[in-house]
């Protein structure tokens, strides 16, 4: 593209927000493009955390600095320091891994990490918890020996994109893979730190040669997130994401996408400026038009975004502050095209396929459920080495999904009773798991995440426990609701497109929200605040009751409490969130 297509014209120049800038921007610019003293904090022994800038600067490296927050009280009374270790998140652009890939980030997992875990995340890639300062060098050269990275996972730049599950289950959701696999690939920074710092890659005598040609110098105002969509499945909920491509086929065939842009989840507690928000459709774009269409909509945030307040950074605000039509018309000028109206399409349901589905070439496809993520032997439920004996023997490749559950796909007809039996064996496959067991889902939490103010990962099984109790009271025990809880605002287990939702407000008290609905196209809204277990689950008892003994023909618990009036829908968040 050409540089006009990248600079902001002088009519929209009063639109960008002037003030002091916040601190990351400074950050950014002085990072001398992302390296900045990393390598020297690496040396440090002293401390087994990262300095104030470079605590910012590894997340663009896929990095989190995190500390045990179960072990802080008593690593203070021994005057010792947090348990400094660092939570990395791979880039997988449509969640997929190879049998190989997954041996290794396994051995390392079994002998890196906090409890030897393996976490699928909502982002449909894995996450590695608690590993030391030491190893960090060690996992990075890992990952690349087996090619795989972690560039631009985390930070304010474009992150891992999601591709709705099973690229092998058509031709078209194959064709929807390769074109989120080039756009994570067209929108990654052009820096050479990852190399540099991790990777022992040789440095350059200047960066004046590196340029960030997409995301500029000091990158985005925001974290950025995108998805590619395959109707009428909206696994990767894609209305939680900055930007979407919705996968338009003629004949079974890709011949475009619809665009949507502006969806986001995070907000703040009592800061009515801050809101989810669900994305906005901006038209239909022909296939060659994708690469050009992906890079104007993020350099329009990168010119237009928040640089001053990074609460309100992400794109959903620039494009509430600026206008839709001024937002789609910069998009248009920077891609060289005017988008088609939006072609129909339809969703109607985002849950994974659980068991086996047939794919293409004759070959199947196993969907397991793996609650909240987490890839671990318990007793009894031996999980982790499940998955590596399954790895061992299977031929085709796995893919994670952005429900944290795992799919061993493209299985020969030959191969399905041995790897049916392998994940029985070790707990991966449970006919006893409830519909509301597999609709259920929650973030990390605590004692891991800095943000937390309640739990989440760990008190969801007992959540779920109760729920089916109320579901089986009721009269009910095979429906399901989209039940899920994040321990702070963020958003980060999708709880801002429930049909219940939870969100941590401090130790052991939530906010529930009620309203989303089953397609994930509506935000939920606030029904009680600071609510503890006690109130969640005679407030819940009470809902499905009156749903079971009032609801209309297969209507969802989320479309009740709308139509009900239990809750008012939010149509238009800006104005309905808080109303």
């Amino acid at each position: 593209m050409s540089k006009q297509t990248h600079t902001l014209p002088d009519e929209l120049a009063p639109l960008v927000v002037q003030g002091k800038l916040a601190d990351n921007e400074r950050i950014k610019g002085q990072s001398n493009l992302l390296r900045g003293t990393i390598a020297n904090d690496l040396q440090d022994p002293l401390t087994g955390g990262f300095s104030a800038d470079n605590f910012q600067l590894i997340r663009f490296h896929g990095m989190y600095q995190q500390d045990d927050r179960d072990l802080r009280a008593e690593r203070a009374e021994q005057k010792l320091e947090p348990l400094h270790t660092v939570m990395l998140r791979a880039r997988l652009p449509g969640g997929v891994i190879t049998p190989t890939q997954w041996q290794a980030i396994d051995a390392f997992a079994g002998e890196h990490t906090h409890a030897g875990s393996i976490r699928l995340t909502t982002r449909q890639t894995f996450q590695f918890h608690g590993v030391l300062k030491r190893d960090i060098k060690s996992m990075h050269q890992m990952l690349n020996q087996v090619g795989l990275d972690s560039i631009a996972t985390a930070g304010d730049v474009n992150r891992n994109v999601l591709c709705t599950s099973n690229p092998e289950q058509s031709e078209l959701h194959s064709e929807a893979y390769e074109w989120a696999r080039k756009i994570s690939e067209h929108l990654l920074p052009r820096t050479r730190a990852y190399a540099e710092v991790w990777l022992d890659g040789e440095k350059v005598e200047s960066t004046e040669a590196e340029e960030e040609p997409i995301l500029g110098k000091t990158y985005l105002p925001r974290k950025f997130k995108t998805t590619v969509v395959v109707p009428p499945h909206n696994d990767v909920d894609l209305h939680a994401n900055d930007l979407n491509f919705v996968a338009i086929a003629d004949n079974g065939k890709l011949v475009g996408f619809n665009l949507l842009v502006g969806g986001g989840l995070a907000m703040t507690h009592g800061d009515h400026a801050t809101y989810p928000r669900t994305a906005d459709e901006l038209g239909y774009l022909p296939l060659e038009k994708t690469l050009e269409v992906a890079a104007a909509v993020v350099t329009t945030q990168r010119d237009l975004g928040n640089r001053v307040n990074r609460k309100n950074a992400k794109t959903k605000y620039t494009i509430d502050r600026v206008g839709l039509d001024v937002f789609k018309a910069e998009v248009e000028r920077r891609a060289g095209l005017t988008l088609a109206p939006t072609r129909p399409y339809q969703l109607t349901g985002r849950g994974d396929q659980f068991g086996w589905t047939a794919g293409i070439d004759g070959k199947h496809n196993l969907t397991l459920f793996i609650e909240n993520g987490r890839i671990l032997d318990y007793p009894g439920k031996t999980l982790k080495t499940g998955m590596a004996a399954i790895a061992a023997i299977h031929q085709g490749t796995f893919r994670l999904t952005a429900n944290q559950n795992l799919i061993v796909a493209g299985v020969a007809s030959d191969d399905k009773a041995t790897i049916e039996a392998l994940a029985r064996q070790h707990g991966l496959l449970d006919d006893r798991h409830s519909a509301q067991r597999k609709s259920a889902m929650a973030c990390v939490s605590l004692p891991t995440c800095p943000l937390a103010m309640a739990e989440a990962e760990r008190v969801l099984p007992h959540y779920v426990d109760r729920l089916e109790t109320l579901l089986a009271k009721h009269g009910v025990p095979e429906e399901a609701i989209i039940f899920r809880v994040t321990g702070c605002p963020n958003g980060c287990g999708r709880a801002m497109l429930a049909e219940v939702g939870l969100v941590g407000k401090g130790p052991g008290k939530y906010n529930l929200h009620l309203g989303g609905n089953h397609n994930g196209t509506r935000i939920p809204k606030l029904y009680r605040e600071n609510v503890d277990e006690t109130e969640l689950f005679d407030q819940l008892d009470a809902l499905i009751g009156r749903w079971v003994a009032e609801r209309e023909e297969d209507e969802r618990f989320g479309d009740f409490v709308v139509r009900a009036g239990i809750i008012a829908p939010v149509i238009i968040p800006k104005q309905d969130f808080y109303a």
